[in-house]
């Protein structure tokens, strides 16, 4: 019996007496080294017997859960976006924060999440161009913002003349070019300008603390 042959047969045995927990277990082990992985070394550089080397397994055993590399990083991507999506919500949903508290908020959350995962930039470029439809149906963004106490607040500002741009795609725009730029130009601007990564992250939390302030101007400007 070859070693594939063997290792998925102890798996089935192991499955059938104990199904859902031995499956659970092995998955998660994988996706926890795929994102380990994944985040050092990003996607290109990646190869799945790096991934099974972290995960303390065989090849043959991350074929049987994961068929392919690209499907697995797109589980891990989606994943860890899902929780972000449902960190911003959280945000956007405040009762007691002020529209620029919630700036400060968001402005953090999200650069906090790409400096930890910087492969997601590159991820959602990449669907956003070549699956848009797919992307809105996995994160409906746009509901959660325009049913949100946020928008609500932002809409109030407008009226009350406090915020010239009566839509507030502008600052969508605005708040998502100036926070995930950065992070998809990082190759070329640490090329180019020769500092380290350190300097970079740095300049990345610099910004937590700037962007709110430019935001609000840019929302002002007549």
């Amino acid at each position: 019996m070859s070693i594939f042959a063997l290792e998925i047969f102890r798996n089935k045995m192991t499955v059938s007496k104990e199904p859902k927990r031995t499956d659970i277990s092995t998955e998660e082990k994988i996706k926890e080294a795929a994102r380990v992985v994944f985040f050092k070394k990003g996607f290109a550089a990646t190869r799945t017997r790096d991934i099974a080397e972290e995960a303390g397994i065989n090849l043959a055993l991350l074929n049987y859960y994961f068929r392919s590399k690209a499907k697995l990083f797109e589980i891990i991507m989606i994943e860890t976006l899902t929780r972000f999506v449902n960190s911003i919500q959280t945000v956007v949903n405040e009762e007691n924060t002020t529209l620029e508290e919630k700036l400060v908020k968001i402005a953090s959350r999200y650069i906090d999440l790409l400096l930890e995962e910087s492969e997601i930039p590159t991820f959602l470029v990449t669907e956003i161009r070549s699956n848009p439809a797919g992307l809105k149906a996995k994160f409906p963004m746009g509901q959660t913002i325009i049913n949100s106490v946020f928008f609500k607040q932002y809409q109030e500002a407008h009226k009350q003349g406090k915020i010239v741009e009566r839509h507030p795609i502008h600052f969508m725009m605005n708040l998502i070019g100036l926070i995930v730029f950065p992070f998809i130009a990082k190759p070329m601007l640490l090329e180019v300008s020769g500092v380290p990564t350190s300097e970079f992250n740095k300049a990345m939390e610099e910004r937590k603390k700037l962007i709110p302030i430019w935001l609000k101007v840019m929302m002002e400007a007549k």
